[in-house]
């Protein structure tokens, strides 16, 4: 399974990029305005410092809009992915984004069906809200699982990235339904090292070796 980091924090990127475990970034308007960043710049940094695919949301929200701000985002840098809200609108420009190679993330999904209609549009990856649902007393769990068995039926190639992940159970849980991918806060990331037998043993096992 992809781990996508999901921060806009250019020091948490580079830390976690140099573990060699960071598959893919993406963010969102909330991260990038904590961040304070100016966004020309951080896809200029991000772009030299992630190896695999930058989701970076759109502004716009009119199909022709959000074409245009697809085009102009894809042209300037190599790994970049759209991101794009699941809506009608949203829907009609990553149509036209894929029919022109444009990559493109569809982004706050909360049903099957919203997830069908991405693969159909030709969305390249699709993003539910695993955490934020189950916030919610909904399902999203369950959800993840849908979208496998829909994507299998029909082998669309649309690639599963469980999002708005905030406990280490749910990474456990979207990788065993078989998600593609996750993304995961950099305190999430780093929790994926740990476990307190680990670091106990790891202890132990360093004042033996001062024996030896």
């Amino acid at each position: 399974m992809k781990i996508f980091l999901d921060s806009a924090d250019l020091a948490d990127i580079r830390d976690a990029v140099r573990s060699g475990l960071v598959d893919g970034l993406t963010t969102n308007p909330s991260l990038l305005a904590r961040a304070r960043v100016v966004p020309e710049e951080f896809l200029a940094a991000v772009s030299e410092l992630v190896p695999g695919p930058v989701s970076f949301p759109v502004r716009s929200v009119e199909t022709d809009d959000i074409v245009r701000e697809g085009r102009a985002l894809a042209a300037a840098h190599e790994r970049l992915v759209v991101k794009i809200p699941i809506t009608p609108a949203g829907l009609r420009a990553i149509a036209r984004l894929h029919g022109e190679g444009v990559r493109t993330h569809a982004t706050l999904c909360c049903t099957a069906s919203q997830a069908l209609l991405a693969a159909r549009s030709g969305a390249d990856f699709v993003s539910p809200l695993v955490g934020r649902l189950e916030e919610r007393g909904e399902p999203g769990l369950e959800l993840v699982s849908q979208i496998v068995d829909i994507y299998d039926n029909y082998e669309y190639d649309t690639q599963i990235i469980a999002a708005s992940i905030q406990k280490l159970q749910y990474v456990h849980e979207v990788a065993r339904l078989g998600a593609d991918g996750v993304t995961v806060p950099k305190p999430l990331f780093d929790a994926l090292f740990r476990h307190p037998l680990t670091d106990s043993l790891q202890e132990t096992f360093l004042a033996e070796w001062k024996r030896i």
